[in-house]
């Protein structure tokens, strides 16, 4: 129905990811698959709230998989998508981008790895001279700190944890995951299913009012643009 453009947005609930490839569909999750529903293979996922927006480089996968999977590609994909989706859907003119480090101090000029000068830096050397107003690799103990004070409009995360405990920190019940980059609108809640107090009514629905308050909002911004 929204690739028929039936409706404006969609909005999803929490998934159980481990049930869902019990039940046969190979996906990490829901966005990989409604990115495979549409078709879309440049998307990215993510979370935001009031005071802090956060991408992510690679989303669901083992730590110890982190430094195979963070690519130049992937970060260059990462950064003009977000950037892109910023001014298309939520409405933002030239939007600052901050990248974090992979290592603590940013790898202290390769003392403690080499990731940020030879993985992280030239993609984001590159999307300069294409324009985006982005900037990094920086320490991530300190950067979002900054992204906070409003230094910038989103944090570009190499990884799950680095970018969503300071994000649930700030915005544990009300933040909102967005997959970027669809041909459709796609929102959730920023929360799993919690099983252990369901049918207790004490679930709170703050995170899910805030995903279709934002579906409205990124629909009327891509209608202000057709």
């Amino acid at each position: 129905m929204a690739a028929r453009q039936e409706i404006a947005a969609v909005v999803t609930c929490p998934i159980n990811k481990f049930l869902m490839q019990l039940a046969g569909y190979p996906y990490e999750g829901h966005t990989q698959f409604i990115a495979g529903l549409t078709g879309c293979r440049d998307y990215v996922m993510m979370l935001a709230g009031e005071r802090l927006r956060v991408v992510l480089v690679t989303i669901h996968c083992a730590l110890k998989d982190v430094p195979y999977l963070v690519t130049t590609e992937r970060i260059y994909k990462t950064i003009t998508v977000t950037a892109r989706a910023l001014v298309e859907d939520f409405g933002l003119n030239n939007p600052r981008l901050g990248v974090a480090a992979m290592n603590p101090h940013a790898g202290e000029e390769g003392l403690f790895g080499p990731e940020e000068e030879e993985i992280i830096k030239p993609p984001v050397e590159k999307a300069q001279r294409e324009g985006y107003n982005v900037s990094g690799p920086f320490p991530a103990d300190t950067l979002f700190y900054r992204a906070v004070q409003g230094q910038f409009d989103a944090v570009v995360a190499m990884y799950h944890d680095q970018g969503l405990i300071p994000l649930k920190l700030l915005h544990f019940s009300n933040a909102v995951n967005v997959t970027l980059g669809l041909p459709i609108i796609r929102t959730s809640v920023d929360h799993g299913t919690a099983y252990d107090i369901a049918g207790r009514g004490i679930a709170d629905p703050s995170s899910l009012k805030e995903a279709i308050r934002t579906a409205v909002l990124m629909a009327g911004n891509r209608a202000k643009k057709s």
